[in-house]
């Protein structure tokens, strides 16, 4: 009796099999729209001034530059070969081989960098406060980038490493492992596999990490910074807690994802031989839980930062068509009243 997960046989890449279309491609359609609504519901209730146009406008170059970041940091940090060096043009070509394929990898932590490119950009250009853009942005993302990782479990990818628990899961594009090591007899008496004779090699299961991701790094982290969007204490408060939460959830959970086999562990502060598919050191640190360190950092010196800028108080509703928020004035006020009391003794 296999006492593990099957992944859905019914679950394939394409939305309809035989058509170039793929869930990744729909889930991260559905990514946009909901970032779009959330924060479209954060203009209405603040009455920000920003009408339908500008909202578009920022949309369009932000996912725009988003996916222009995530697909070119892909293929600088996580290929390994030089086939995009030799063959540029390749980096957003979609098919292979004559079959279309779409446009396939993209990392995370280039798409942060394209997405803080636009927003930065745009404020400029429009004459907004970024960290009021960008604490808009930090309050929609997440629960959007939920639907990017269930478009990683539908591609069956991303996965973790072997874990016989009750919840562990069997895709059936994992790399098999050797039977000739001990470890992968254990893994598969204790999941209730049975190894064939002459059998050479055996899919085991995994933790489904894809899915680790979207509840923590999505509907966690975005209901988190979603409670403290009108609690915040300072412009800007929300895209550290945004950076700080994302780089800390996934450096977590790195732990349990199996690190691309090209690349292994970047930094090793004591060597081990043990496969990554069986363990993964405490003191070995793969590429995302890299970035996701210079994250964490970046995130809190932001928030050290945007304590101490001038103009740093919140504002929570824009009240009238010249735009004068309620903290402004109530600050206008107060002078004016203690300039009349100071005078009245004389």
């Amino acid at each position: 009796m296999v006492l593990t997960i099957q992944f859905p046989s019914w679950l394939s890449p394409e939305l309809i099999p035989g058509f170039p279309i793929r869930w990744y491609g729909v889930m991260y359609i559905v990514a946009f729209g909901i970032a779009f609504f959330l924060y479209r519901k954060q203009i209405r209730e603040r009455r920000f001034p920003m009408n339908d146009d500008q909202l578009a406008q920022l949309f369009w170059w932000g996912c725009l530059s988003l996916i222009l970041g995530a697909r070119i940091f892909a293929t600088i940090v996580y290929e390994t070969s030089d086939v995009y060096r030799r063959q540029p043009w390749l980096v957003f070509w979609p098919f292979r081989n004559g079959q279309f394929v779409g446009v396939q990898g993209m990392s995370y932590h280039g798409g942060v960098i394209g997405g803080l490119a636009a927003i930065i950009i745009y404020s400029r250009v429009r004459r907004f406060d970024h960290r009021e853009i960008g604490d808009m942005f930090a309050a929609s993302i997440p629960l959007g980038y939920t639907f990017g990782r269930l478009g990683n479990f539908t591609n069956g990818e991303l996965w973790g490493r072997v874990y016989t628990g009750p919840w562990g899961m069997l895709f059936p594009s994992a790399e098999p492992l050797p039977v000739s090591e001990s470890w992968v007899q254990e893994a598969a008496r204790q999941a209730g596999i049975a190894i064939q004779n002459g059998a050479m090699l055996v899919n085991l299961p995994r933790h489904p990490s894809q899915l680790y991701e979207a509840l923590f790094e999505g509907v966690i982290l975005w209901a988190v910074i979603w409670f403290f969007r009108n609690r915040k204490p300072f412009k800007g408060f929300l895209i550290g807690l945004y950076v700080v939460g994302y780089g800390l959830c996934r450096f977590v959970i790195e732990y349990f994802r199996e690190p691309d086999a090209e690349l292994g562990y970047r930094i090793q502060l004591v060597e081990t031989n043990l496969p990554t598919a069986y363990v993964h050191p405490l003191l070995s640190f793969s590429t995302g839980q890299v970035f996701s360190l210079i994250m964490i950092i970046a995130g809190l010196v932001w928030l050290l930062i945007a304590a101490r800028l001038p103009n740093r108080q919140p504002v929570l509703v824009y009240l009238d068509s010249a735009h004068v928020p309620v903290a402004a004035q109530n600050v206008a006020r107060k002078p004016s009243r203690s300039r009349r009391r100071r005078r009245k003794p004389r």
